[in-house]
């Protein structure tokens, strides 16, 4: 009976030790199927895009780089953002007169002559652009002065002989722009909707009078800062606002500093143009179209055009002296799995499985 009862042990034994290797044999080759599994499925779906993986992470970059390149060029090229202040509606303050041809906005610098003299009138204003030809006040040229002589015509006017506007304009007047110049649009006979020039205004001169003003001077510490685009003069008419601050302006010596008025035309103005100029203020040098999209000049890259793009990826992966594009290039070699790389770590794997297999058995 002991014999038979120890062949019995034994073969249960035996029969455990099968059991194990057999249990054991199962659950390494079901760590390697699931494994196996995982790693088809990640190159499965890395391949099915275009480009793998690597062109997924170049995509999500250069995706970013575009949006920060318009946030730049939006608001970083530029060195004072435009000063936005909507023209006054009928019935609001300072909205002062208005028919079919034409609107007046109240002025704190307009006066008129005692005595008074004749219906001649007219204006003299200065308009301050940024690097993008939009409206501003000069807060970031402080303690400029611009100065405009005009002749013994305006001696009674306070503000004039000369003329003197100071900036930043919302540190020294309770009305820094006045007037609403440039553009135009369908909802008002003048203007655009926005005011654009600080000016003074004057009523009450001889209706054949000759008004005289001389070439601007600018001065302060950022005086540099500031070029004059030129000078626009409208004599013997009511102003027409269809013109371009930038591209109609013309020089001194065009415009001739003087106009004289007629029986039929008692009215004239002249708006001296300034502007920012890129290369004392350190920005980009961006340019307006004037139909409210920003374009780069010539010294720029074109806003939205196919160079944006491969200069994003340049700056994050390297520049490149070939002048070749070298998207394809470094996505290859930064961002995709080497070719042997998934059968090495197949491989790898199998022998963790087998190995945890042949301890378990053991």
């Amino acid at each position: 009976m002991g014999s038979v009862g120890a062949s019995l042990e034994q073969s249960a034994a035996s029969a455990g030790s099968d059991h194990r290797r057999t249990v054991a044999m199962h659950r390494g080759i079901a760590v390697l199927a699931f494994t196996l599994t995982g790693l088809v499925f990640i190159g499965v779906v890395g391949l099915a895009a275009p480009g793998g993986i690597g062109a997924d992470s170049a995509t999500i970059t250069a995706s970013a780089s575009t949006i920060e390149s318009d946030v730049s060029e939006a608001n970083g090229s530029v060195s004072e953002d435009a000063y936005v202040e909507p023209a006054p509606e009928e019935g609001e303050l300072y909205y002062e007169a208005g028919d079919d041809d034409w609107v007046s906005y109240i002025n704190p610098r307009d006066e008129y002559r005692s005595p008074y003299l004749g219906d001649g009138s007219g204006k003299i204003g200065v308009t301050l652009l940024n690097e993008a030809g939009e409206p501003i006040v000069g807060e970031s040229v402080p303690d400029t002065t611009v100065t405009i002589e005009t002749g013994e015509k305006l001696d009674w006017h306070s503000e004039a002989n000369p003329v003197t506007v100071q900036y930043p304009l919302t540190d020294h007047y309770d009305r820094p722009l006045d007037s609403d110049q440039f553009g135009t649009t369908d909802d008002l006979v003048q203007g655009d909707g926005y005011m654009d020039t600080h000016s003074i205004e004057m009523h009450g001169l001889e209706e054949n009078a000759t008004i005289e003003y001389g070439e601007v001077q600018i001065e302060g510490e950022h005086a540099d800062k500031i070029d004059v685009v030129g000078y626009i003069e409208q004599p013997n008419e009511a102003w027409d606002t269809d013109v371009d601050a930038i591209e109609d302006a013309e020089s001194y010596e065009e415009v001739g500093g003087e106009w004289t008025y007629t029986p039929d035309g008692s009215h004239g103005q002249v708006v001296v143009v300034l502007q920012l100029d890129g290369d004392e203020t350190g920005v980009d040098g961006v340019e307006n179209d004037h139909s409210g999209t920003p374009v780069v000049s010539e010294t720029g890259s074109a806003e939205g055009s196919s160079d944006d793009g491969d200069e994003s990826d340049d700056s994050a992966d390297g520049e490149r002296d070939d002048g070749e594009s070298d998207d394809g290039d470094d996505t290859d070699d930064a961002d995709v799995i080497p070719g042997f790389g998934v059968p090495a770590v197949i491989v790898a794997l199998a022998l963790v499985a087998l190995a945890l297999t042949r301890r378990q058995s053991g």
